[in-house]
């Protein structure tokens, strides 16, 4: 490897909105972030689930109907 080239490697700390940290190895020395997988809606489930059924249903009326 050539020196001089390459980025220096930090053990970086990740701070998020809701408090969390964690610790990485990153270019930079600290990381803010807005969420996290604590604090995100798509990883505690609170996410709904409506507008997935309703593309589901919607998919299967279309097809149904084309199909007979």
């Amino acid at each position: 490897m050539k020196k001089g080239i390459h980025p220096k490697y930090f053990k970086a700390k990740v701070v998020c909105a809701c408090g969390a940290e964690y610790e990485v190895y990153s270019t930079k020395e600290k990381i803010e972030v807005e969420t996290c997988k604590n604090c995100a809606p798509i990883f505690i489930g609170t996410e709904e689930k409506k507008a997935i059924v309703g593309q589901l249903e919607k998919f299967y009326k279309k097809y149904k109907k084309s199909a007979t």
